[in-house]
């Protein structure tokens, strides 16, 4: 378990920022965007930085499409 609370998102907030906040979320839950391997257990080599924006990108815009369903 983390320290962090989780709030919710404020009263009126608009709907990219709901969704900034599921992928703010999911990528933390997830490790995702994270450059280092544990104790050299690295199955896969590192993506580089463009390769991850990519992937958080990706990200948002699906949690857009969630958000706006």
């Amino acid at each position: 378990m983390t320290d962090e609370k989780e709030t919710p998102p404020r009263a009126g907030a608009t709907k990219d920022e709901i969704a900034l906040e599921l992928m703010r979320y999911i990528s933390t839950t997830t490790g995702m965007g994270k450059t280092s391997s544990g104790a050299g257990f690295g199955g896969k080599s590192p993506k580089t930085t463009e390769e991850q924006v990519d992937t958080l990108l990706q990200l948002f815009e699906k949690c857009r499409q969630a958000v706006g369903k």
